[in-house]
């Protein structure tokens, strides 16, 4: 009966995947259900195409860059796979969790289905998950110190009080970021959970964290970036400290892909006149372009890829 029950907890889990899958795809639709067809297409088409296709460079990049947690968390655990198949997996977790958002359960569902085929161990599994969720979290750090320095003042409010949270959120950022990397150069000995030992990353792996967590997230705004300025004059360095809080917060909020809650806070800190309707259909085209698409391609790719595993099951049973 154990064994029974332990077996049905594991397809659960597996089909969990597909589920937060469809989750994705039906938030989505949610999103750009607001707007008709005819506003997405002039949204998209009153971008120059040379913009267009530099945006979609930067979404691609991006995601070769969010594959490379899977890449960072493999050296981790200490095991080894095909370039081919941790970027596979790695593209098709994040652009569920990107859009299903709780990318630890979202995107850990999707991973325990590829990676258990891949005769991965669950323990591996977690201890992978986890340590990407930690990837995220010091560049999260990183990129809030460095975004409260390049933000607009009036991004802070004008109280006090909405002061003093910003710069506690930037000192504890800060703090965060200085005990992971002390405990990566002077903390040698494992953490055990629930008799599952999760190894302190090595101070070398730690950067490399912090570094590609950065990139991923700047590689995304640059997906807006070119779909922005054909319509406004705006520095980088100012237009990136603007993304990086608003993305942090539409993550933090907990509502899935920071829907609604990215572009409210990207609207009221962007500084100089602007026009909220040229804005608005940059964010779309920032939506179809980073959310969108990759969750169509990831569509296409994984169920072809569970076509193709449940029929060459078929001929192996036949034989």
């Amino acid at each position: 009966m154990a064994f029974k029950t332990k077996r049905f907890l594991k397809k659960m889990v597996s089909w969990a995947g597909l589920f937060f899958f469809a989750l994705a795809a039906y938030m989505i639709y949610s999103q750009l259900s607001k707007y008709n067809a005819e506003d997405i297409k002039q949204a998209l088409f009153s971008i120059p195409r040379q913009n267009l296709i530099l945006a979609c460079l930067a979404s691609f990049f991006g995601y070769i860059a969010l594959s490379s947690y899977d890449y960072l968390a493999l050296r981790y655990i200490g095991r080894r796979l095909s370039p081919l198949k941790w970027i596979f997996a790695g593209f098709i977790g994040f652009s569920v969790s990107n859009n299903a958002g709780h990318a630890i359960v979202s995107g850990g569902a999707i991973r325990y289905r590829l990676y258990t085929r891949w005769r991965f161990h669950g323990s591996d599994i977690v201890k992978m998950v986890t340590f990407s969720g930690f990837t995220y979290l010091v560049a999260c750090f990183f990129l809030i110190i460095v975004g409260y320095f390049l933000t607009p003042d009036h991004a802070f409010g004008e109280g006090s009080v909405s002061k003093f949270t910003t710069t506690l959120t930037t000192i504890i950022s800060a703090v965060g970021l200085l005990i992971y990397f002390g405990a990566s150069l002077f903390y040698k000995k494992p953490i055990i959970i629930k008799d599952m030992e999760f190894d302190i990353p090595t101070f070398k792996m730690a950067l490399a964290q912090v570094f590609i967590g950065g990139a991923d997230i700047l590689l995304a705004s640059l997906v807006l970036y070119f779909s922005l300025i054909p319509f406004m004059d705006i520095p980088f360095d100012v237009f990136i400290g603007v993304f990086i809080i608003a993305q942090v917060l539409g993550v933090f909020s907990q509502v899935p892909g920071g829907l609604g809650v990215f572009e409210g806070l990207f609207l009221y800190i962007i500084p100089g006149d602007k026009d909220p309707v040229t804005l608005f259909g940059a964010l779309i085209a920032y939506r179809v372009i980073y959310y969108l698409l990759p969750l169509v391609i990831s569509a296409v790719v994984l169920f072809s890829y569970e076509w193709y595993h449940s029929y060459s099951r078929r001929k192996r049973l036949e034989k």
